[in-house]
């Protein structure tokens, strides 16, 4: 339950959609049906190729089990293909990486999903010069392999050791002897860590690093020997269910003990551990500067302070205790905030290894600064009452840095250039929407992905300038179909919460607090009617359902109600993401209580337009949003009539360590908080028996006990609701028809209630 961008949360959920049969379609319309979103795809947009661009800028390269297509951005006709003579089992390849030598590849088959980043498989090394490839390990398949920066060694990990294979001897070495499952990791994120400390994309967060030079490797050990054992039961045809577990700390819970370790490959020796790490500290991130220096974050349990530390590798202390080299820090940079700092890939050192980018929340938004080795700010890159919400990278030889702003509006996304010597910014992509970017190695050239609420992402390749140079997808087959199935407009709304709009007390809002929303009406809208309101709610800490972004996904799906008649809506409560720090944080402690009022008071809002039906509305979520709905369902009795929650957290308490403390510390500091915002303690309040609950049974993530407790304590306050479960399924539940089943009975269930 991880904060992330809201399109990467609604691409991971599911891909939405769902039609009933009896549907009751406008004579203009065309019926979505559940095969055009399912079977044939019909409104799945495309998001263009998938490359690497070349280091010299000016080439990128697609492949296939064909070979490597080379395309050059200044020609559009030129194709050179590389034929790749690879052996039958590695043409079914779906990963590769090429080293920075672009000599050799490293290629990925056999993927088994791990958990929600993570994932095993068979790795193998294809050089580009002799057509020979070489597989990375033959005993076991492999996790997070890695071409050193030279290109002449692979770091992998396997049964929880770290290795290294040398491609020029072929010879193998094993770093790591101890690592023993639900025991000790190396070189691979724990549970928590994955979860909680990852990127948005790739196999979760790096806990192995090498050096730029390909000498040495970091890497992070973990201790889960104190860690709590979650049980999970896999129901799969036998005649006893299959039982597994594995380490999820819980709030208040030990975590990992973790360790940051360095190893000279060159040398062929463990260099030391790192010093200064406490029991009960995080490392979400490890990093080298341009000069081979090794750079730990560190991290308290709180959350609240956040260290760079140098690791100084030429003052290796040993210690006759325990045998162990130890390497000594020095202070960096420090970061504190009174209610938690933010885990960013916001580290940037400099080739000139003089300086590093940061970005911090210290003026009460997002900024990026410039910052000496010594550790002394040099400037501000960026200012003013906006978020900087991507950093793409900096053209050092021209002096210039990219990244993305929440701007014009907290709603929409524009790329900019930035002047490293503190020059006017310049705006390479001012449509309104939401652009993204990814950069060529040199600059000179970047993908551009636009789209905004209604039309279906562009993708375009673009000069340093932001001209177009070609178009690699423009949907417009999307384009026309949602003309010819009638789609609604999605249309955005702002109102302000007022006193009074608290439920049960006085507002915790001051006048004045405007929240961002949109809606979508059926095609045939009267404004002299009535309509039921849906609203479809995320919410949690930092995220944005709110933008100005296309929605092919649940956007569907919301399509599919609209043409039975219902009004979609969504709110962005307080605690979302792109309107700066105090936003954001001041739900701090009490998680869920500012959200709760938020999403009851937009409802209120909604009730009070002349064709809103305010005895009709609805709220359903998946993850947080089902918690929220959950909360709004039972806080909110009289405002809600039903609710609809996937997969939701009932208690705080059992929740993870790094996420739930990061917001509401522990138990034992915040019981007050934890009693007052956990939905299982007010299952008395809720009112007829319009609330559906669904749950994939091993879900890794939001565990399954946090439905069963709430089942519990609605039939001990002799409440009727509807629940769903699914066996064998995770966060998402999927696979084997379940999307689907899963879409036709919440379906079924507004239809029905609302």
């Amino acid at each position: 339950m991880k904060k992330t961008n809201t399109l990467y949360r609604l691409r991971f959920f599911c891909c939405c959609i769902l039609i009933f049969p009896f549907v009751l379609s406008l004579s203009a319309q065309k019926t979505i049906t559940l095969e055009d979103c399912f079977v044939n795809f019909k409104f799945y947009p495309e998001s263009g190729p998938d490359f690497q661009y070349l280091k010299d800028g000016v080439h990128y390269v697609e492949a296939d089990g064909k070979g490597l297509h080379i395309h050059d951005v200044r020609d559009e006709s030129f194709d050179s293909i590389v034929p790749l003579n690879l052996p039958s089992e590695v043409k079914r390849y779906n990963w590769f990486d090429l080293s920075d030598d672009e000599s050799t590849m490293l290629l990925r088959t056999a993927q088994e999903q791990v958990y929600r980043h993570s994932v095993l498989g068979k790795y193998f090394v294809y050089n580009l010069k002799t057509g020979k490839t070489t597989p990375v390990f033959d005993e076991a398949k492999q996790q997070f392999a890695q071409l050193s920066p030279d290109g002449t060694r692979v770091a992998f990990v396997s049964n929880n050791d770290l290795y290294y294979k040398d491609l020029i001897t072929g010879k193998t070495v094993r770093i790591t002897h101890d690592g023993e499952k639900n025991r000790i990791i190396n070189g691979l994120a724990d549970w928590v860590y994955e979860e909680e400390f990852s990127p948005a994309t790739g196999d979760g967060m790096a806990a192995a690093k090498w050096s730029p030079d390909g000498s040495k490797i970091a890497f992070i050990r973990f201790d889960e020997s104190r860690v709590p054992e979650f049980p999970l039961t896999w129901y799969e045809g036998g005649m006893y269910p299959r039982e597994s577990s594995f380490k999820y700390p819980k709030v208040g819970e030990p975590n990992s003990l973790v360790s940051v370790n360095l190893y000279d490959a060159d040398a062929g020796n463990m260099v030391g551990r790192v010093m200064g790490l406490e029991t009960d500290d995080y490392v979400p991130r490890i990093n080298w500067t341009t000069g081979n220096q090794l750079v730990i974050s560190r991290l308290n349990r709180r959350q609240d302070t956040l260290e760079l530390l140098i690791a100084m590798t030429n003052r290796v202390l040993y210690d006759d205790e325990d045998s162990t080299n130890w390497i000594p820090v020095r202070p960096l940079l420090r970061e504190t905030d009174a209610a938690y700092v933010d885990i960013h890939d916001n580290l940037i050192f400099l080739q000139d290894g003089k300086r590093f980018l940061w970005t911090s929340e210290q003026n009460g938004f997002n900024h990026l600064y410039l910052y000496g080795m010594d550790g002394q700010l040099e400037r501000a890159l960026t200012s003013g009452n906006f978020e900087v919400t991507a950093f793409y990278g900096v053209d050092e030889k021209n002096g210039k840095f990219y990244y993305q702003t929440a701007t014009p509006t907290p709603m929409d996304r524009q790329v900019w250039e930035g002047d490293l010597g503190g020059g006017t910014p310049r705006l390479l992509t001012p449509r309104p929407g939401t652009s993204d970017a990814s950069f060529s190695p040199s600059f000179d050239y970047f993908t551009c992905i636009w789209s905004d609420a209604n039309t279906p992402p562009v993708v375009t390749l673009c000069n340093r300038s932001g001209q177009t140079q070609r178009t690699f997808a423009d949907n417009n087959r999307i384009k026309k179909l949602r003309e010819e199935y009638g789609f609604s407009e999605k249309t955005f709304f702002t109102f302000n919460l007022a006193p009074g709009d608290a439920p049960g007390g006085p507002a915790s809002a001051l006048p004045g607090t405007t929240l961002n929303g949109w809606i979508i009406k059926p095609a045939d809208f009267d404004s002299t009617q009535k309509y039921p309101v849906l609203f479809s709610v995320y919410g949690g800490p930092a995220s944005q359902n709110v933008q100005n972004q296309y929605d092919g996904y649940y956007g569907t799906w919301h399509q599919v109600l609209a043409q039975n008649g219902y009004i979609i809506a969504s709110v962005d409560n307080r605690g979302t993401g792109g309107r700066g720090r105090d936003f954001k944080k001041c739900t701090q402690l009490q998680l869920g209580k500012l959200e709760t009022e938020d999403q009851i008071a937009a409802a209120r809002y909604l009730g009070s337009l002349p064709w809103v039906d305010a005895g009709r509305m609805g709220i359903w979520g998946w993850s947080f949003g089902g918690y929220l709905s959950t909360s709004c369902i039972l806080k909110g009795a009289g405002v809600f009539k039903m609710a609809m929650a996937v997969a939701p957290v009932t208690n705080w308490k059992w929740y993870d360590t790094a996420y739930t403390e990061r917001y509401m510390h522990t138990l034992a500091d915040n019981a007050k908080g934890y009693e007052e915002n956990s939905p299982v303690n007010f299952a008395g309040l809720l009112k007829g028996d319009n609330y559906l609950i669904c749950h994939g049974t091993t879900d890794d993530n939001v565990h399954w006990q946090q439905t069963l407790e709430m089942i519990n304590a609605l039939v001990k306050a002799n409440k009727q609701f509807e629940t769903y479960y699914y066996p064998n399924r995770d966060h998402n539940i999927a696979g084997n028809n379940a999307t689907r089943h899963l879409f036709t009975k919440l379906t079924s269930f507004i239809l029905e209630k609302l």
